[in-house]
């Protein structure tokens, strides 16, 4: 099956071409504060017309929102916005149009109710210091080097791998590969290359089709798993705060930027900056790490993942959990799931956000009204079960999975949920689009939105 997969590289460049890639990301930055101005103008003068009762007819041209447009006003201007224009490739003046132009219409559809979550707010000004330096290429010389240390792209020529690109190599000498664009971008003082890459994957199955496993994520263990393992929960943020801490109060006393006044920030506080943002991406780049290899190991070894459907923004509101919730990555947990069982030929379970996986006896099926936080084990008043109260979750996720495929021909509902404590045996799951159906492991994913499944069935 044909999928789209990015690979990344960590670079070595030297000071010219980090000079050159900083001048394509101004470029982008540049070309993206243009036309954002130039549409805030154009908004404002039509307001104001309107206002005066100017006819709709008579109005002041409108500016188109797309790509196209945007492009066509940019290069209409481009000799007197930025006469320097030659000096860098078309595809970094392409990249911060693109961003804007993606940026609008999340905007409109937000406003319109075209676009599902948080309303999306309207697209600002990127700053030179504080936004991150970026720049995409889609067209021109985009290949990795026979030795595969080293990368060509357009304009920024012959660039230095800090690791192999041999997993990327290998499927490109094979043809079972495409590179459809190249993204160079700094983060912590480190520069990366992301190669967004079609790639032909080979259709796989998991080590145990059969197997249901249902993952409740918390805190104090990072996954529980229905089979009764523990995932420890590595905290990394947690165990670098105190050096964190030390770093942040060392640049609090450099002579930073001051935007008031104009003041250019010391040599020394840009180095305190810098080892300050090098131990952040150290921190995320543990937590991606373990991340990773969680999720891979679950979606290879087992035929059925069911998680929670959790409400990440509302737990983030807890001020005491807060920092250990975001340094879980529950969010980050479910969307390598999601496209990871797709790659192994498996298939990814969401509990609908309101099923009771807590509340719930996994031994009789009773349900409690009340269960707070602090109540670590679950005591069952009915049977008398006493269990761990994450594996207690774990269990019935698992449950519920079985419970889907034996009623696998119930009704389709439309999209969301009442939010009342289900009695057992209502089974509220949807599958993640990507994953395979029941019964289909290995084929290719589904293409077309996510179906939320309510399957009722009787005891």
């Amino acid at each position: 099956m044909k999928t789209i997969q990015a690979y990344r590289f960590a670079l070595d460049l030297n000071p010219r071409q980090e000079r050159e890639v900083l001048a394509h990301a101004g470029a982008a930055r540049v070309a993206h504060n243009w036309a954002l101005a130039k549409v805030k103008a154009v908004m404002e003068q039509r307001t104001a017309e309107r206002s005066y009762g100017v006819p709709e007819q008579l109005l002041t041209p409108s500016l188109s929102w797309s790509l196209a447009g945007l492009r066509k006003a940019w290069n209409t201007a481009k000799p007197e916005v930025a006469p320097w224009w030659g000096e860098v490739s078309k595809e970094a003046f392409n990249t911060g149009l693109d961003a804007l132009a993606r940026g609008l219409k999340n905007w409109a559809d937000s406003r319109t109710g075209k676009r599902a979550g948080r309303r999306v707010g309207f697209p600002r000004f990127k700053s030179r210091r504080r936004s991150t330096a970026s720049v995409r290429f889609t067209t021109g010389a985009i290949r990795v080097e026979p030795d595969r240390m080293h990368v060509v792209l357009p304009r920024l020529g012959r660039l230095k791998l800090h690791e192999s690109a041999r997993k990327l190599a290998r499927r490109l000498d094979n043809a079972t590969a495409r590179i459809m664009s190249a993204t160079v971008r700094r983060d912590a003082a480190r520069w990366h290359v992301s190669f967004t890459v079609e790639v032909e994957r080979a259709q796989l199955s998991p080590a145990r089709p059969g197997s249901i496993v249902g993952v409740d994520v918390g805190i104090k263990h990072l996954a529980v798993l229905s089979t009764g393992e523990l995932v420890a929960n590595p905290r990394h943020l947690i165990t670098a705060l105190q050096r964190m801490r030390m770093l942040a109060r060392a640049l609090s006393r450099k002579s930073g930027p001051d935007r008031r006044t104009g003041r250019r920030p010391s040599k020394r506080w840009q180095r305190a900056a810098a080892r300050l943002g090098r131990a952040h991406a150290h921190v995320s780049n543990l937590r991606r790490d373990d991340l990773h290899k969680l999720t891979t190991r679950l979606a290879a070894e087992h035929g059925t993942v069911v998680v929670e459907d959790l409400n990440v923004t509302g737990m983030l509101a807890n001020r005491k959990l807060a920092r250990h919730i975001a340094d879980a990555g529950f969010a980050e947990i479910r969307r390598q799931l999601a496209y990871k069982t797709g790659w192994n030929g498996g298939r990814l379970l969401v509990a609908d956000r309101w099923y009771p996986s807590s509340k719930t006896c996994s031994a009789c099926g009773a349900v409690k009204t009340k269960l707070a936080l602090n109540e670590r084990v679950y005591h069952c008043q009915a049977c008398g079960l006493v269990i761990d109260r994450d594996l207690n979750a774990a269990l019935n996720l698992a449950t519920l999975a079985a419970e889907f495929d034996t009623a696998g021909s119930g009704s389709v509902a439309g999209r969301g949920a009442d939010q009342k404590t289900r009695v057992r045996g209502q089974v509220a799951v949807k599958r993640q689009p990507g994953t395979a159906p029941a019964g289909q492991t290995g084929t290719a994913p589904p293409q077309g939105g996510t179906a939320n499944h309510a399957l009722t069935r009787e005891h």
